[in-house]
This record gives structure tokens, sequence and C-alpha cells, in this order.
């Protein structure tokens, strides 16, 4: 049976809550950045808002935001992107007092999650819905967008595995901070992550030095694509995205060290950047970084209007080996197209580069052979051994 996206069905307008329901009063913006008093706070829920005898539901949702009359449609704008003359929907209730409801009830029960997750529990339905999920975005002009912390490039497997999934159609958009991409620039760049070897997992002598000499080299280039193109980098996830011409989004944060020339210093862009990969999301999928993870959660649509004029939810995966994180994301998300897995993300990765990307033989492996290569001849480990190792992985 071919997999189908779960659909939200929109409420009965000719029911009396909708027909007594009051229209909205907006109050437009005297400074731009300030919201006029008595602003309404939006939610992930899909939200109907009445103007002109319509029901309007915008075409994405953020959760804390406000909602902004613009001609004849709702759009929502976080708050420091008001400006003068817009009109900002004002109230503080959703049951159509204010001309606004809130429709929970419009989501099929199998997008709304439910608390108690633990590492206890099996998460074979939850891998295999978003294996399934994966395929069915990818074959159809989806949107995936992974939000990543930087430990999951602290892996010699984890790294291919990234790099093959966005070989393979399976990446279209990275959300990360400035650790994130150091370190795996650091391993193309010296074959370390924070200094530990990322074949032998050995902290190297000196090995504190790595990241910030990476990042001394890629800011003496003047950005990351020069670094690249310049051959500095060997390997690696961000090297396959710039290879691919994926986009990414690296925002920062108090101290980043260096940072990479790439990296948003400014808040509020660094967040319109963001917002501007969530916007296009029909996937995302959060790993090992709870600031990126929740905030991201905060940003992304739970729904998207799909052309056909469907409205479908935007799952988002958050995956972390501590329940607090993958906890707080999901409250972030208000349990809405939210799936949490407590896990390693190193095994997460790899589980998934599995189940999509077999038999090996059809996958694209250059970058696997390039890493086995260069590992023998650092470590003086035959290649041949080194290949035993890593079929016996494959098989695992």
């Amino acid at each position: 049976m071919a997999f189908e996206l779960p659909k939200f069905t929109p409420p009965d307008f000719t029911s009396e809550k909708f027909l007594s329901a009051n229209e909205i009063r907006v109050a437009e913006v005297k400074k731009d950045g300030v919201s006029p008093k008595g602003f309404y706070l939006t939610s992930h829920i899909p939200t109907y808002y009445h103007y002109n005898n319509r029901w309007i539901l915008p075409k994405h949702n953020s959760q804390n935001c406000v909602a902004v009359l613009q001609k004849e449609d709702i759009i929502i704008k976080e708050l420091n992107d008001l400006v003068l003359g817009d009109k900002v929907v004002l109230g503080k209730e959703s049951d159509g007092t204010n001309g606004v409801i809130v429709y929970r009830e419009g989501f099929d029960e199998a997008v709304i999650s439910h608390a108690g997750k633990s590492v206890e529990t099996s998460f074979t339905n939850d891998y295999d819905y978003l294996f399934d999920l994966m395929r069915y975005e990818k074959e159809n002009g989806g949107y995936i967008v992974w939000v990543l912390g930087p430990s999951v490039v602290f892996d010699f497997d984890t790294r291919i595995g990234l790099s093959q999934l966005a070989e393979n159609g399976y990446v279209q958009a990275l959300l990360a901070g400035n650790a994130m991409a150091t370190h795996d620039l650091e391993g193309g760049y010296l074959d370390t992550a924070l200094g530990q070897n990322i074949y032998t997992q050995v902290s190297q002598p000196m090995g504190h030095y790595n990241h910030l000499d990476l990042l001394n080299e890629v800011r003496r280039a003047g950005s990351i694509d020069k670094f690249i193109a310049d051959g500095n980098v060997k390997n690696g996830f961000i090297k396959t995205l710039n290879k691919l011409d994926i986009p990414f989004v690296l925002a920062g944060s108090i101290r980043d060290d260096g940072p990479l020339p790439e990296v948003y210093h400014n808040v509020s862009k660094g967040l319109n950047a963001v917002k501007e990969q969530t916007d296009k999301a029909t996937l995302v999928i959060c790993l090992a970084t709870m600031l990126h993870s929740v905030s991201t959660a905060e940003l992304a649509s739970s729904y998207r209007i799909k052309e056909d004029g469907a409205i479908v939810p935007v799952f988002m995966y958050t995956v972390d080996v501590t329940e607090n994180v993958v906890n707080k994301v999901a409250a972030a998300r208000e349990n809405i197209a939210v799936r949490t897995l407590v896990t390693n993300v190193q095994d997460f990765v790899v589980n998934v580069q599995k189940a999509l990307l077999t038999p090996v033989e059809d996958l694209q492996v250059e970058s696997v052979e390039v890493n086995v290569n260069e590992y023998c001849e650092r470590t003086n480990v035959k290649k041949d051994e080194k290949e035993k190792e890593l079929k016996i992985k494959e098989e695992k």
C-alpha cells in the first residue's frame, strides 16, 4: 500500500461555533518592531482568522508570534519583524470571541504525540515511519531540513552516512551552529573533531588547538567555500553540501570560537535565515542540539498547504541521548507532528543510512573509498583489514 501523509480535516464552518464568531480586530504598528498592546499570541495548532466573511488559515504558523492582516490574507510574523503600518490581530481568546479559533481537532490522532517515551522505549515504529516519510518526501519533491549539533560529526561513520544521504537526495538544507560546521571541517582538514581522531576516537597531543587552527585558516581564506575550493578539506558533510550547492544556515551564539565567516552574528538576521528554510520544510530532523532544536521547533510550521489545497502535517523528528532534550522539543512543538527518539545520534544516522541506501552496491561511495585509503595511509592499517571491518559494520 502506497504511503500517504495524514491529512488535516478542516472544520465545519456552518457549525454554531463558527457562525456566531466575531470578526478579528486589528491595530496598526506605530513603531518598527513594536506590536500594539493586546496582540494575539500565536500557536502551533492550526488557527483560523475570521475576516470579511471568510475564515483564513495562514500558509505557515509559528509559536509565540503575531498574526498580521495583509490585504485578504493572514501572515505570521516575529515581533521584531513588524514594520510601521502592519495590522496586527488583537485579543487573548481563541474561541471566536476575537475572531480567532484554534482548531486542534482537524489532525488525525496519529499526528499528535504523547509524553512518556524514554530510553527503554522500542522505537521501531518511529524508525519505520521516518523511513517511509523520507522516501515519500524524496519522491514527491519534499524539502528535508536537518538540524545538527556538533557531536553528530565526531564519528567517521556518521560523517559518511550524512554525506551519502545528501548525495542521494535526502538532505535539502542544514541548520546548525558554529561548532558543528567547525568540527566537521576540522575532520576533513586534520582528521580530528575537537582534537579527537574521527577514525580511532583517540585524543591527539595538543589536539585542542586543532579546531582553532581550522577556524583561523578558514577565516584567512575568507569563506568556507574558498577554503574548500583551495583543496584543504578532504571529506565531510559540509564539503558534500558545498559540492551539491545545498544551503546551510549557521546561527551564532554568545562566545563562538572564531567564528566561521558564514556564521550569523546578528540574531534577527540569523532567525530570518533559519525561517527561510523552515518555511520550505516538509520534514525536519533534529539531532543532538537542544538550543537549535527547540528554536527550530518553535519556528517551523506544524502544517503546510499543498498546491491542491490539502493541509498536511510537517513532521519533526527529534533525536538525543537525553530524555530531557527531546521532551523540551516536543513541548515547544505543542506535541503536534513531533516524534521523539532517545538514542545515540551516531547510531541513528547509521540506521537511517542502512535503511534508505541499500544495497551498498547502489550507493555513491566515492567518499567512503577516499576515507578508507586515507585512514590506512595514516595509521598503517592494511586496507583489506579496514574494508573487512567496514563490511562487518554494514552487515550489522
